[in-house]
């Protein structure tokens, strides 16, 4: 492998996110409420589950749902779950499904790992709490379109372009990109990867473990999929809680476009954090000078790039490395290798050690394949929703989004393979159904990269008075457990395990 290819490796780990028919969406179309199916089977996690969960133990099973819920009596999938069952008769309400983002994050490990981390010992009495590998994903039917990191599509995020042929250069390799997908599909899995058929699994779950109802934590794109069952099955719906909200049941060219706000509302407090380190990490004594720090160094490496470690990748991994503060110290050290002249393996020995980070959605410490995570992620995102197939469309929304979010917006503006996915849509989005139990809590902070706090906003829109807004005046991406607010957390706690909903939208100041 040569020197170029190892940094992509390694900056490919540092960058891939874990940011997923007819007839009415509602109700869901034939088939989706069959009769109530056999009981999970549970044994004994896969070895790697087990050892990501440790100490904690999960139980792992089984349960088929069809491939296709327009012919629900055609082929099956199998999705695998795990379970942190409650050991507290008394306390125990019923189940806790979780999800972490993505899509295209594992979440059988989840349970675990929201464990380890701390959540309160009352949530895990009153819940047997639920992960599971969503349709696609790990353990449940994957997919694969081939990635690899070395290849031109090694990130769910496009890359920075520098200019209007930069685009036209991109779109050709995400053509291709779509054709791939489309050709390594052998099991016809792929063009049922949506947000919705996901929605429609959970309540097979639901049913399998033989609950009425299920409450549901979801993280980033989890809160799409959340959104998505509290609308299509709300009567079903007990205790929703969806953190760093991306504003609909769906990702879309608008909700990409959002992460370049988010990084131009977040790297301020970067900036604040490298200005007061200044005789540590020579970045600048003030955040102007930060930022300018950046914007230096970026166009140094478009211009000269140090072998294959170019101004995109430097934007990529800042974005990735501004989802939490806890990063902020590796990524001031990229930084002030790259400001001094560092070579090649100064550069491949940091994005290696830092790995891929925990960015707060809370995926696993060993996720899926990057090929399974990137496959995924295309196919839901392509599949739920209709993308602009003009390249044209896609260069002017890059030159309007370069000069209006100059640190990210010519990325997140970029061109996508959904603009070229070769199957049609089904179904159309799940429409926001506001009819329905008061029952949705949304938690957002307010500075949140890939989830600006915006996303919030539209969410307790679209769903009126069956939801409340808890804001936080906090950085990062993740509120319950992985931040660190007293507030947000004894607000979530209590609508958990007491459902004590805020009578109105609440204000967590910074902690």
């Amino acid at each position: 492998m040569t020197r170029g290819r190892g940094i992509r490796r390694s900056a490919a780990l540092a960058v891939a996110l874990g940011l997923g028919l007819s007839g009415s969406l509602v109700a869901g179309p034939a088939g989706a409420e069959e009769k109530e199916g056999p009981s999970v089977r549970w044994g004994t996690c896969p070895e790697d589950v087990a050892a990501e969960a440790a100490p904690v133990v999960l139980e792992c099973g089984t349960v088929p749902v069809p491939k296709d819920y327009a012919d629900p009596d055609g082929g099956r999938i199998e999705l695998m779950i795990s379970r942190l069952a409650s050991t507290d008769p008394d306390k125990r309400r019923g189940t806790l499904m979780l999800n972490p983002g993505g899509p295209g994050g594992s979440g059988l490990s989840q349970p675990a790992f929201l464990a380890n981390r701390g959540i309160p010992s009352e949530v895990l009495d009153t819940y047997d709490v639920i992960g599971m590998d969503t349709r696609g994903i790990g353990r449940s039917a994957p997919v694969a379109c081939g990635f690899t990191p070395e290849g031109p599509y090694f990130a769910n995020i496009p890359p920075y372009a520098v200019d209007d042929a930069a685009v036209t250069a991109r779109a050709k390799v995400v053509k291709k990109v779509a054709e791939q997908c489309a050709e390594r599909d052998k099991d016809g899995v792929l063009p049922h990867l949506t947000t919705a058929n996901t929605a429609r699994d959970l309540d097979r779950i639901r049913a399998a473990l033989g609950e009425e109802r299920t409450s549901f934590l979801g993280y980033s794109y989890g809160t799409a999929l959340g959104a998505a069952y509290a609308s299509m099955f709300p009567e079903r719906s007990d205790r929703i809680v969806l953190d760093s909200n991306i504003g609909d049941t769906h990702l879309d060219r608008d909700g990409m476009r959002r992460f370049a706000l988010g990084v131009e509302q977040t790297f301020p407090d970067f900036a604040r954090w490298a200005a007061a380190r200044h005789d540590s990490y020579g970045l600048g004594r003030t955040p102007a000078e930060v930022r300018r720090t950046y914007f230096t160094l970026a166009e140094r490496l478009d211009e000269k790039p140090v072998d294959g470690f170019d101004g995109g990748m430097l934007r990529q991994i800042t974005f990735s490395f501004l989802f939490k503060e806890v990063q902020y110290s590796k990524l001031a050290q990229l930084w002030q290798t790259m400001k001094s002249g560092g070579d090649s393996k100064d550069l491949r020995t940091l994005v290696a050690r830092s790995g891929p980070a925990d960015q707060g959605d809370g995926t696993a410490d060993t996720p899926p394949s990057l090929d399974n995570q990137l496959s995924v992620f295309l196919a839901v995102s392509c599949n739920d929703v209709k993308w602009p197939t003009s390249v044209d469309t896609y260069r002017k929304g890059v030159a309007e989004d370069r000069a209006r979010y100059p640190m990210f917006g010519a990325a997140a503006a970029n061109i996508l393979p959904c603009a070229f996915w070769p199957y049609a849509r089904a179904e159309k989005p799940v429409a926001i159904n506001d009819n329905g139990p008061r029952n949705i809590l949304l938690v957002q902070n307010l500075r949140d990269v890939p989830t600006p706090h915006v996303g919030g906003k539209l969410l307790r829109q679209k769903f009126a008075d069956r939801s409340r807004l808890v804001s936080v005046d906090d950085s990062g991406h993740g509120v319950y457990v992985y931040g660190d607010n007293p507030c947000a957390l004894n607000t979530t706690t209590r609508y958990l395990v007491d459902g004590k909903m805020p009578k109105m939208d609440a204000f967590c100041p910074a902690g």
